[in-house]
């Protein structure tokens, strides 16, 4: 091949140095705060780290606990992904089931929209601690109410089989920010294709699932994939329900061990700063934290490459 002359070499390379230069900022933001500290936790996770001492180098020895010996891993990484599968699933439906019904409404559209966004707003902390006083199995206004029309009264956030359901209905109750996505998806679809639908005397099952879902597919797609993201670090809300359902409410000098009730409650978020943090165990909790960003990274790609498999239904 001829090679390339002098003046058009140099006018690439200053092209690329050109562009370089515009990315600067990010190059240098994701290189600060993202590969290095993966690099140093993937380097981490390899060595006996206290935080205090200088790093010793243990092989496979903090992996191997992790996956073997540690109690608490396996029962993490189990409430992880049912919060993954089933409270980001109830999210997403609800939240374009309240966004369908408030853009059929004719009137009081903006209260209703008021109402349902509202709960978004509240701190999570706040938001947690209504909800377990709420639900309280004992003098909370919920178990009242069901024990008066003769329904089961649930223990909530004191017995391990009803403490994820519980974060669930918390977690619906501020969907407001997934309710107004929606709406703004549902109101941009072309009302021609409804019309013709109609003409051609498709029902309402059919309009949403031919022309709604097929319109609103890139929105759906953010929505699941933004709250696996989520549910993967979800950490505060069942914190502090296991804590005050628990009863440790106060501050320091109180030990506790997260999970409550019977590791129901546990995250692998939880894992990773209790291993840290509390225990000072670095490379284990690397561990932890390096299987949180795999898992990630893993339903991320699944659900890209699936994207039409969300909305095989509509097409």
């Amino acid at each position: 091949m001829p090679d390339v002359p002098r003046p058009l070499r140099s006018k690439r390379r200053r092209s690329a140095l050109r562009t370089a230069a515009f990315m600067s900022p990010w190059l240098i933001g994701f290189s600060v705060f993202f590969v290095y500290p993966l690099l140093s936790t993937l380097y981490f996770s390899f060595t006996r780290y206290d935080g205090f001492r200088q790093p010793a180098f243990n092989g496979l020895d903090n992996w191997s606990y992790v996956f073997s010996d540690y109690p608490l891993f396996w029962p993490a990484m189990r409430n992880t992904l049912w919060l993954v599968l089933v409270m980001v699933t109830c999210r997403v439906a609800f939240g374009l089931g309240i966004g369908l019904l408030i853009t059929k409404i004719k009137t009081a559209t903006g209260v209703f929209r008021t109402l349902f966004y509202l709960p978004y707003l509240a701190p999570p902390v706040a938001a947690t601690l209504a909800f377990v006083f709420l639900l309280n199995p004992g003098t909370g206004p919920v178990n009242t109410l069901l024990d008066a029309v003769g329904l089961p009264t649930p223990g909530w956030f004191t017995d391990a089989d009803w403490s994820k359901p519980a974060l669930t209905a918390l977690a619906l109750w501020g969907v407001g920010d997934l309710m107004v996505i929606f709406m703004a998806a549902l109101l941009d679809v072309p009302k021609e294709q409804y019309e013709a639908a109609e003409l051609d005397g498709a029902g309402a099952w059919a309009r949403f699932r031919h022309i709604t879902l097929p319109n609103i597919s890139p929105i759906i797609m953010f929505a699941v994939v933004t709250g696996v993201i989520q549910a993967m670090q979800y950490y505060a809300q069942p914190l502090v329900a296991g804590k005050v359902a628990a009863g440790v409410i106060g501050g320091s000098g109180q030990q506790f061990e997260p999970g409550y009730p019977d590791k129901s409650t546990l995250t692998l978020p939880q894992l990773v700063y209790n291993l840290g943090f509390q225990r000072f165990d670095y490379g284990t909790a690397c561990v932890v934290a390096l299987v949180l960003f795999a898992l990630s990274m893993a339903f991320t790609a699944l659900l890209m490459r699936r994207r039409g498999g969300l909305i095989g239904a509509g097409e």
